[in-house]
């Protein structure tokens, strides 16, 4: 939100307040509170009549600085993210000038006796400062009341993250409102949105405000970065890297961090497309066709329509459709497929549980008592209040019951469209909860799938949420279009997204909302797939292969398959990443931060550590991409090229089977040996190690089960003569590939150690 008229001048309408000076200063054993007026106090008749800043200095955990303005206290009704705070003991020094609070490497000095500013210091480095004017007590004609603060930008400073973003990935210059909001994915508008941003400059800011809480990023100040709430309080917290990787471990230790997703959720996920007919003939012949064309399918989805129209959410199968809905699924499974169901968080007054909900007060209700309802979605539809817990029972209640029949995850769409006049159960405040809402639905779903099927097999497909929502994956990207446009800005949407605490990502394949092209199709397979999580989903078509061409189908089943050889090396990434919060699908600066030519690119991207993937967004199958200084092989081809230290840009063309995936040096790369027809499998049986470009030295390298846990490893030793392979828990018939510059040598590994000569090859 903005409050100036250009540089100088206050907008109409609006009064600034900002502090002046630290009048006093109280040190705690964990904290410093500073007194800051809105005037430097020259007597005793100043202290009169006038507004004061209580400013809180803390450190929630090592590494971080919390910083709370308040200018007049009020109650909190809630909610309030769930953080992780630790009993941080700062070193808290004070001097004549100033006083500094440490934690960790990070510290922040306030002036004393002087022009109010905060400065912030990462092992000295100055990171960024609150200057003199930049924080403000701010009044509206009308009564309103913000708070805000303004954090200085270098020059060459680049902002990240806010969230699931489809604006420009470098968010300098933009406003950005953390309002989530049901836009698609070609607007401002978002389903994700998160407080947080990451600079370039080696911290992160995580403003601590569940409501809408306004950036201007370089834009009204474009020196600065600027964030506001409505209200009288407001809290942000500084994080200290310097990394972009130290940054989101640090801020997934505070906010959660992601959950591991059971390893059959990265295979193929197919859906019935949104208004599709279809019935349980139709399911069948779409997984029968994807089996008979050796098509490796993991998961079938059915969209809304599995439920009557008009009833949504009954969570009673349309019997006309499906007369037998548990034969079904055990059919579908019987043919090693997962079932997944759609849902939402709303009840159409149509459906047989409305009345039900009305009765009991399971609903968002208005101030007189009735029912929040409108006719956006569904016709007279409640909304589930998750805040109170008899509704929590009551929807899980049916959850639970299509658990039992058969169905394995849900896709919980929406949760976005959340009114800020609602009364809540619990008394929270409705402005607060509606990004607040998000995890609360999120969660309740996500809480009932492990207990029933246990913690490493909950997983959701989730469109909206908030801050800690990286705590129940997987999320999707939303409404997109079928075309090259929306299929890049789906894909800087989401990385936008996983700089913002999350781990893993998906996107509808083909693009949601019209008919895709088979091109565009074939095109977003390859990127679909080399993508954490992969689902064919549309609104008005099917998206199974054989309807769009015989080559997409081949398209389709090699990628599909590539993925499924590639489990061994994307499970122990999606562990790494459920761990430490970096997140599974990554931007190049995150792999190369002090490469400034990758700081501005949104269209290429890592999948885990070692696999650089640049998809395909034009028809005639160009694509330019930038390769980092190094030794690089492709994947699909076993190009080898050697990048000097400017790094290089390329030009090729590729045919619908191909597109740049580059391995780095220095990588080991376990994929299948064989085929598998699931990609929950043995990961230590039957195997090829792939050794690209090693240096010399020693390197190791895990196998992960499929549930996430150490199965077997895989130590080598590497010198100008030989190469030393050791192995522990592997079992079936293994090989070893060592790629060495522009050579390949092959060789069977029979036993537990293997020394291959270098100089004989």
């Amino acid at each position: 939100m903005k409050f100036t008229d250009g540089y100088w001048m206050t907008k109409e309408g609006y009064t600034i307040q900002s502090p002046k000076e630290v009048f006093s200063v109280q040190k705690k054993a964990d904290s410093v509170i500073l007194y800051a007026p809105y005037k430097k106090i020259e007597r005793r008749g100043d202290t009169l009549n006038l507004g004061m800043s209580t400013i809180t200095l803390s450190s929630p955990q090592p590494d971080m600085v919390s910083v709370k303005i308040v200018h007049h206290e009020k109650n909190n009704h809630g909610p309030n993210f769930e953080l992780n705070i630790a009993e941080v003991q700062p070193l808290i020094e004070e001097t004549e000038n100033q006083v500094v609070l440490t934690t960790g490497n990070l510290s922040v000095t306030a002036t004393l006796n002087d022009v109010f500013q905060l400065q912030f210091f990462g092992e000295n480095k100055l990171l960024t400062e609150s200057k003199f004017g930049a924080q403000g007590a701010i009044t509206q004609v009308g009564g309103k009341h913000y708070m805000r603060e303004q954090l200085s930008l270098g020059v060459d400073e680049q902002i990240y993250g806010l969230g699931e973003r489809f604006t420009p990935f470098i968010k300098n210059g933009q406003t950005v409102d953390i309002w989530n909001e049901d836009g698609g994915t070609g607007s401002e508008q978002a389903y994700k949105n998160i407080p947080f941003y990451l600079s370039s400059n080696g911290y992160g800011v995580f403003v601590n405000q569940p409501e809408k809480v306004s950036f201007e990023v370089a834009s009204e100040n474009v020196s600065r970065a600027q964030f506001s709430v409505e209200g009288e309080s407001l809290e942000y917290i500084i994080i200290y890297g310097p990394t972009p990787k130290d940054i989101l471990e640090k801020y997934t230790h505070l906010t959660g961090k992601p959950g591991l997703p059971p390893a059959w959720s990265f295979g193929l996920w197919l859906s019935t497309s949104f208004t599709t007919d279809y019935s349980e003939q139709t399911v069948m012949s779409f997984i029968d066709g994807m089996l008979e064309r050796e098509i490796p399918l993991e998961v079938f989805h059915f969209d809304c329509f599995w439920m009557k129209a008009f009833e949504w959410c009954n969570f009673k199968w349309d019997e006309e459709l499906f007369p037998d809905p548990k034969g079904m699924l055990q059919r579908i499974h019987d043919k090693g497929i997962k079932v997944c169901v759609w849902i939402n968080p709303y009840i159409g007054q149509k459906s047989p549980l409305y009345e039900e909900g009305k009765k009991n007060g399971y609903f968002l209700k208005q101030a007189d008592g009735n029912v929040w309802q409108w006719d956006l979605w569904q016709a007279g539809q409640g909304i589930v209040d998750f805040t109170n817990p008899d509704a929590v029972k009551w929807y899980q209640g049916y959850l639970s019951d299509l658990l039992d029949m058969g169905v394995d995850s849900f896709k919980t769409d929406f949760g976005e469209r959340i009114p800020t006049d609602a009364v809540y159960f619990d008394g929270s405040d409705p402005k607060k909860a509606h990004n607040y809402y998000s995890y609360l639905y999120n969660e309740v779903v996500f809480s009932l799938l492990e207990e029933k099927r246990g913690k490493n097999e909950a997983v959701l497909f989730a469109r909206s949420g908030t801050v800690g929502s990286q705590k129940f994956p997987v999320h999707w990207g939303g409404d997109n279009l079928s075309e090259y446009v929306s299929m890049a800005e789906t894909l800087r949407g989401g990385l936008s997204f996983l700089l913002s605490g999350f781990g893993f990502w998906s996107h509808d394949i083909g693009g949601f909302e019209e008919s895709a092209s088979a091109d565009i199709y074939k095109r977003w397979t390859q990127f679909g797939l080399l993508s954490t999580h992969s689902r064919y989903h549309g609104n008005i078509e099917y998206r199974v292969p054989w309807l769009y061409d015989e080559e997409a189908v081949a398209v389709t089943r090699k990628f599909t398959k590539l993925k499924v050889q590639l489990m061994p090396y994307l499970y122990r990434q999606a562990v790494y990443t459920a761990a430490t919060g970096v997140p599974m699908m990554r931007p190049l600066f995150m792999e190369y931060p002090e490469d400034k030519n990758t700081y501005f690119i949104d269209k290429q991207y890592f999948l885990g550590d070692s696999l650089m993937i640049a998809p395909v967004f034009t028809e005639t199958g160009q694509v330019d991409y930038y390769l980092p200084e190094g030794k690089w092989t492709h994947l699909l081809n076993g190009e080898y090229k050697e990048v000097g230290k400017n790094g290089q840009w390329q030009t090729e063309t590729h045919d619908y089977l191909s597109l740049p995936v580059w391995v780095k040096e220095n990588t080991i790369l376990v994929t299948a040996h064989k085929e598998h027809q699931s990609v929950a499998y043995a990961y230590n049986d039957t195997i090829a190690i792939h050794c690209y470009q090693l240096s010399i030295g020693h390197h190791e390298q895990i196998i992960v089960n499929s549930s996430g846990n150490p199965l077997a490893k895989i130590i080598i030793e590497k010198d100008n003569k030989n190469v030393v392979i050791r192995t522990d828990g592997l079992v079936g018939a293994n090989y070893v590939y060592i790629h060495d510059n522009e050579r390949v040598i092959e060789c069977p590994l029979a036993q537990s150690e293997l020394t291959i000569s270098l100089e004989a090859q």
